[in-house]
């Protein structure tokens, strides 16, 4: 299937000598990836009984291990839906709300008390104690799963967690960590009795929702938990199914075969099929810096200074889209106000990759530019966009587009050997509102998403870390402003605002949570919707 994509805002970027070529490339790359639209699954159609909420998503979820929950196309799914944590984190107002936990206290420089809730099961009849919080805590935190949450929001740190009552728990940290309670909001609660040898398939968890059943490639459906502790959701069952190609998932919502959508294509949206919300991510792309030409600042600058980001946010993002100059947009602990994007410079950018190749360096090595298709809205034409503006100094630049596995391959450690200097389009969503999360995935040296870092980095980062309040968010400030200045490792592209395909049937206000954690009791039917 070949959809019709407009190519005229792509064009509009590049400069008018290398639109022919640059159109055709863009169309052989159009035509071999916009054809893979998945899952036919009976015509596309969703049937409509009035109980079950209909959500089609962007791509399939790799797992619904709640250990991996802080993956988005994984969070979506199972997060306040199948499991919940111990305290939870207010989207509008960052701040920590009760959820499995009732109360907590910081009881010595680097403990934590946890007073759990009583009278919760879990979805196959167990009795939830503080027991599994610590068991989930551990299994998570502690153990060889090798689970996401443990570098992204621990940084591969461990922590000793124990039950000292029925109903109460305590977490402590090698040194004083004061925003562990945020932290422990990424920690999906699970029955002490699942695996810690092998990651779970279909899980078990407190929340308003039990896996029905997961038939891959096709769908996913969640049954309402009958005894859940909270307040009951308004339908009684989910289906999720996915679909690469945005034109059609917004065609679902138009035609009324889904409820709920992700990742519309602003082009394809409508004030009746649609709304806009802040998704807290931003899109930028990582520089290998171990190989050449890559592990050459000059090299790096350059590039950073031939992108021209306000034509591309506003040719291809549209709205959608906020030129950018750091990891995480403002709302952040860490936000730095004096950081602006950076203006394009292609006669300073010719220069310093000139000074790297008289210096040695290759700079006519190849340099693959790696994307994820679905990524976000009108991916493959960014990709273009920064191949071209890249091409401008000489550096030879071929892209290559993949799927959600192969992306991951190139975005977490162990990174792949062999494959040449890598630029890696990412987007970072920071739903935390800290701006550690960011700094202990993305800019340390050996964190689970960066390629490279240095020593007086990494020591920046641990001091903002320890500290609180407004020196806490100074110090993170500075530490977004020497990454520009003295590392280099990425190019900020956009601080992006997310497009939630929205029927008439339901009723749903989304927030800077929904991209990761699309929570489905917060969804009522249409006699209660109220935009």
């Amino acid at each position: 299937m070949l959809s019709s994509v407009r190519r005229t805002p792509l064009l509009s970027v590049l400069s008018t000598p290398s639109r022919t070529v640059a159109f055709a490339a863009a169309a052989a790359l159009l035509f071999t990836s916009a054809c893979t639209v998945v899952n036919s699954d009976a015509g596309g159609a969703i049937a409509a009984d009035g109980n079950t909420l209909r959500i089609v998503l962007d791509q399939e979820p790799p797992t619904l291990e709640p250990c991996e929950s802080s993956l988005a196309s994984t969070g979506v799914v199972v997060r306040s839906n199948v499991t919940e944590p111990l305290v939870e984190r207010d989207p509008d107002s960052g701040e920590l709300q009760p959820l499995l936990a009732t109360g907590w206290r910081q009881t010595a420089p680097t403990t934590w008390t946890f007073d759990t809730r009583p009278g919760v099961t879990f979805q196959n009849g167990q009795r939830f104690t503080a027991e599994d919080a610590a068991f989930s805590i551990d299994r998570a935190v502690n153990s060889d799963l090798a689970c996401n949450v443990d570098g992204y929001v621990f940084d591969d740190s461990g922590v000793d967690v124990r039950a000292t009552s029925d109903t109460s728990l305590t977490v402590t940290t090698a040194k004083p960590d004061p925003i562990l309670p945020l932290r422990l909001s990424f920690v999906e609660i699970v029955p002490r009795t699942t695996s810690t040898e092998a990651k779970v398939r279909k899980p078990v968890g407190t929340g308003p929702y039990a896996i029905g059943g997961w038939q891959t490639g096709v769908s996913i459906t969640l049954d309402r938990n009958d005894t859940y502790w909270g307040k009951a959701p308004a339908f009684a069952r989910a289906r999720y199914v996915w679909r690469s190609e945005p034109s059609v998932r917004a065609a679902m919502i138009t035609k009324g075969e889904a409820d709920l959508a992700t990742a519309l294509d602003p082009k394809d949206a409508t004030e009746e099929n649609s709304v806009a919300y802040p998704n807290n991510e931003t899109t930028a792309l990582r520089l290998d810096g171990r190989e050449a030409p890559l592990d050459d600042i000059r090299v790096r600058k350059a590039i950073d200074l031939v992108i021209d980001r306000r034509s591309i946010s506003g040719t291809l993002f549209g709205e959608l889209g906020k030129p950018a100059a750091q990891l995480v947009p403002k709302g952040v602990v860490g936000f730095n106000d004096d950081l602006t994007p950076t203006e394009p410079d292609e006669k300073a950018a010719r220069a310093l990759v000139k000074a790297a190749a008289a210096d040695g360096v290759p700079v006519d090595r190849k340099i693959t530019l790696v994307a994820r298709n679905g990524q976000f809205p009108r991916v493959a034409e960014t990709a273009e966009a920064l191949q071209f503006q890249m091409a401008k100094l000489g550096l030879n630049v071929k892209i290559l587009m993949t799927d959600t596995a192969a992306h991951l391959q190139y975005q977490l450690r162990p990174l792949p050997e062999n494959v040449g200097p890598i630029a890696l389009l990412i987007m970072h969503g920071n739903q935390a509102g800290d701006a550690a999360f960011t700094a202990s995935q993305y800019l340390l040296a050996g964190s689970p998403q960066s390629t490279f870092g240095t020593a007086e980095l990494d020591r920046r980062v641990a001091a903002a870390t320890a500290r609180a309040g407004e020196k806490r968010q100074k110090a993170f400030a500075e530490v977004f402003a020497y990454q520009n200045k003295a590392v280099a490792q990425y190019v900020h592209l956009a601080h992006m605002r997310g497009l939630l395909g929205l029927s008439s049937s339901v009723r749903y206000t989304p927030n800077s949570a929904t991209g990761d954690e699309l929570r489905l009791a917060a969804v009522g039917h249409a006699e209660e919707k109220s935009r």
